[in-house]
């Protein structure tokens, strides 16, 4: 089945010759696929883009996240994969900070909502957490949706176009994690949310700009506030530092 220039395939596929890309793997001169995902190849390398699995974490992903513990000198931070993230003060906070007088709850408290990127990752899977890039910080209020990692990049867009299309027809605040966490913040979020889950699942067809933006179209001019959504997204357009994580 060939789906905009990618074909879908099962773990162990024969993908042709060439080299080994991401999701695949090399054997006796042939690549085969290490996913049930869609198959692609560029300029004689292979890649499959798997449609499901655990996130992978990556230096440079941004990453959103829930404060789990508080150690010392550092956060722990659950970042919806299998290993723990930490972030450390000289990561998070400017200042000094005296640890045996300061409470750091101050700065970020069990449960809180953070927006970071992962600074780095050792072989045995240990993360490192950055909030010093100018896209990172605390995410009040609004709702988290889970999807799928590997989908993440389609509900992106390119260049954001998908996500930046969300925002403007509805009017809110939407950050999209790496790890597969979209935050959702604003008075349409049951409308955006409803856009971001179509994206998830029909995230391998061809038209599906079209196809959501007729869903957030109608959706707006059911609930009546199309106009007064876009105004609002222009208002906070200027106050609002890059929510969408490429």
């Amino acid at each position: 089945m060939n789906m905009e220039g990618r074909k879908l395939v099962i773990c162990g596929d024969p993908l042709g010759d060439g080299r080994a890309g991401h999701g695949t793997y090399e054997e006796n001169g042939k690549v085969y696929s290490v996913y049930v995902g869609l198959a692609e190849e560029k300029n004689g390398m292979h890649f499959v883009i798997p449609l499901s699995g655990i996130y992978n974490p990556k230096k440079g992903d941004g990453v959103i996240g829930r404060v789990e513990d508080i150690i010392i000198s550092k956060w722990l931070i659950d970042i919806n994969c299998p290993y723990q993230a930490a972030l450390a003060i000289n990561e998070a906070v400017d200042e000094f900070i005296d640890l045996t007088k300061s409470d750091l709850t101050k700065y970020f408290n069990y449960g809180d909502i953070i927006f970071a990127e992962i600074l780095s990752v050792t072989k045995t899977k240990n993360v490192q957490l950055s909030m010093r890039e100018r896209k990172c910080r605390k995410l009040k209020g609004g709702r988290m949706i889970k999807v799928t990692p590997s989908k993440v990049p389609r509900i992106i867009g390119r260049s954001g176009s998908m996500v930046e299309m969300i925002k403007h027809l509805t009017g809110t605040q939407i950050v999209v994690g790496q790890n597969g966490l979209v935050w959702v913040k604003g008075d349409n979020e049951d409308i955006a949310v409803e856009a971001v889950l179509l994206i998830e699942e029909k995230s391998h067809i061809s038209g599906l700009t079209d196809s959501v933006k007729a869903l957030l179209e109608r959706r707006m001019k059911e609930s009546g506030v199309a106009v007064q959504a876009r105004e609002t997204h222009e208002e906070q357009n200027e106050a609002q530092w890059g929510e969408t994580y490429e």
